[in-house]
């Protein structure tokens, strides 16, 4: 059942969270939670990354004791566009939701009233530090197993949702044709968030500030 439409001071009806790992899309996500304005108007949270890890440790498809993230191969493509598609199903239908995951903002594209955030760290030692501290391992590991994942899992979406890029992205003139598949490209998004030069009070600040933001007339 979709929820009550949200505080007529926002902007926006739903917000979604895009990075790459180590951006601080997570961190982000559990500090809007919090914030004030959206937990008293009733706003909830979902990471896609936890969801789909839950479900691969639920299926036996990963060590629970594995400390690094896996990457999108180890679902199906139809399992994959199955979560994928509720949630744009859920951003066209619902308010109120706050979506973090590696491609939500994608699966925004077109739907009005959303406000779509990309997480960005341009500081790669940065990054890979981030996620040193979250899976105890090696810097090498952590850096070898974010390339990884990064080529593994682009190569499998862009095969998935090359259709969808036509209709949602060309189509509309976002990109143009010769313009290669890029579903982090800054031109998707409402704003870009460098978390290297910005820390997290001031993501958080410039988030709430856009989405309460009058549109003009």
């Amino acid at each position: 059942m979709s929820k009550q439409p949200p505080s007529t001071q926002l902007t926006y009806r739903n917000i979604t969270i895009s990075g790459l790992p180590g951006s601080g899309s997570t961190t982000l996500l559990n500090a809007l939670r919090e914030h004030h304005l959206l937990k008293f108007d009733r706003w909830s949270g979902f990471s896609g990354g936890e969801y789909m890890r839950d479900y691969a440790l639920q299926k036996g498809l990963l060590d629970a004791n594995g400390k690094l993230h896996h990457t999108a191969n180890a679902y199906s493509e139809d399992f994959d566009r199955e979560v994928d598609m509720s949630m744009r199903t859920r951003l066209q239908t619902e308010d109120r939701w706050i979506l973090e995951s590696w491609m939500s903002g994608f699966f925004a594209q077109g739907i009005p009233g959303i406000f779509k955030i990309l997480m960005m760290c341009s500081n790669t030692a940065v990054r890979v530090d981030r996620i040193v501290n979250r899976d105890q391992v090696t810097a090498d590991e952590a850096l070898d197993n974010m390339n990884m994942r990064y080529r593994t899992n682009s190569a499998k979406w862009r095969k998935m949702y090359k259709s969808e890029w036509q209709e949602w992205v060309v189509k509309p003139g976002l990109m143009s044709e010769r313009d290669p598949i890029d579903f982090w490209h800054p031109d998707l998004y409402d704003i870009v968030i460098d978390t290297y030069s910005t820390n997290q009070v001031e993501a958080v600040e410039q988030v709430i500030d856009a989405i309460s933001r009058k549109k003009a007339e």
